[in-house]
C-alpha cells in the first residue's frame, strides 16, 4: 500500500484527572526522525511514543506535540476575597506603568492563591498520553494513505504517457534504421568516389559493396535502441506493480507484495529509467528520437519528485 510521508493527526484523551491532546505532523525524510515538543509533565512518554511510531511508520520527519489540562476540583475553585483584592491591587500598580496590561485568567489567579493541584500518578498521565497518541496515529495514517493514493494515481498517469512515447519510438524504429542505413551507405559511396575518382583497380565491386553494407550495419547497431525500449517497458510494469493498491490490478499476486520502503524502491527504479532515457538520447539518430528522449527524461523527473513524498 502506497503511503505519503506528509500528513497530520490529532487525538485527545479525557479522564477524571484531566485531558491530554497529542498532535502529529509528518513530512518527508530519508529516515524516521521523531522530534518532541512536550511539557515537562509528559516527558516520561517520549520513549513510549517513539517506539509506537517506529512500529507504525517506516520513514518521515514526525513532530510530536502534546499538552494537557487538569480537572479542577470544587475545593480548588474556591478563591478567598483576600486573594482577589491582592490580585486587583497588583494589577492596578502594573497598569500605572503598563496601561495595556491584560487582566489575569482564572487559572492564573488560582495559581496566585497558592492552590495546589491534585497529585496524579505519573502512570495515569502516561496512559492518557498513549490513548491520545492512538487516536492521532489513526488520523495520521489515514491521511498518509489518502495522500499516497493521490500520488500513486498521478505517477501512473505519467507512466502511461511514457508508455505512449516508448510505443511510438518502437513503431518508428524499422523505418528509422532503414533510412539511416541507406543514408550512411550513400555517404560512404560519395566519400570513396571523391577519394578515388579514377575508379578501383585493387578491389572488386562486390567486395566494395560488401564493405559498405558491413559499415552501414555496424552503424545501425549503434543506433538500435530495442534493448533500451524493452527495459523501459519492463520498468513500467514494475512501477505499476509497486503503485497498485490492495483492490487494484489482478496482476498483483498474493504473497508477492513488495517489502521495505516503497519510496526507496521507486527512487531506484526511476534512476534506472533515467539511465535508459539517457542512452536513448545518446543513440538518437533522428530529431524525433531526440525529442522522445527529452520528453521521457522530463516525465521521469516528474515521477521522481512525486516519489520523494512516498514512505
Amino acid at each position: 500500500m502506497i503511503k505519503s510521508m506528509t500528513a497530520f493527526g490529532s487525538g485527545k484523551s479525557e479522564s477524571f484527572f484531566g485531558s491530554v491532546t497529542v498532535e502529529l505532523r509528518s513530512v518527508n525524510s530519508r529516515f524516521l526522525d521523531v522530534q518532541f515538543r512536550l511539557p515537562d509533565e509528559l516527558r516520561l512518554a517520549e520513549q513510549t511514543i517513539k517506539e509506537r511510531l517506529s512500529s507504525e511508520l517506516a520513514r518521515g520527519k514526525v513532530e510530536v506535540r502534546a499538552h494537557f489540562s487538569r480537572t479542577q476540583s470544587s475545593e480548588q475553585a474556591e478563591i478567598s476575597e483576600d486573594v482577589l483584592l491582592r490580585a486587583a491591587a497588583q494589577l492596578h500598580r502594573v497598569r500605572e506603568v503598563l496601561p495595556e496590561t491584560a487582566s489575569p485568567t482564572l487559572s492564573e489567579i488560582m495559581n496566585l492563591s497558592g492552590a495546589q493541584h491534585v497529585q496524579v500518578d505519573p502512570d495515569l498521565w502516561l496512559a492518557a498520553c498513549q490513548a491520545a497518541l492512538e487516536f492521532a496515529l489513526v488520523e495520521l495514517s489515514a491521511g498518509r494513505l489518502r495522500e499516497g493514493q493521490r500520488l500513486a494515481r498521478t505517477m501512473l498517469e505519467t507512466a502511461s504517457q511514457i508508455n505512449v512515447i516508448v510505443c511510438e519510438v518502437e513503431q518508428q524504429m524499422p523505418l528509422l534504421l532503414a533510412t539511416q542505413k541507406e543514408r550512411l551507405a550513400q555517404k560512404l559511396r560519395e566519400t570513396i568516389q571523391n577519394a578515388f575518382p579514377a575508379g578501383f583497380t585493387h578491389i572488386s565491386g562486390a567486395e566494395l559493396s560488401e564493405r559498405l553494407a558491413s559499415e552501414s550495419s555496424l552503424f545501425a547497431l549503434r543506433i538500435d535502441v530495442a534493448e533500451e525500449l524493452a527495459r523501459l517497458k519492463s520498468h513500467l510494469t514494475e512501477l505499476e506493480f509497486l503503485l497498485q493498491d490492495d483492490s487494484g490490478s489482478s496482476a498483483k499476486l498474493k504473497g508477492n507484495t513488495p517489502r521495505g520502503s516503497a519510496g526507496k524502491r521507486l527512487d531506484f527504479l526511476f534512476q534506472e529509467m533515467n539511465r535508459e532515457a539517457n542512452t536513448l538520447g545518446s543513440k538518437a539518430g533522428s530529431l524525433e528520437m531526440s525529442k522522445a528522449a527529452i520528453d521521457l527524461k522530463l516525465l521521469i523527473e516528474q515521477m521522481k519528485e512525486q516519489a520523494m513524498n512516498i514512505e
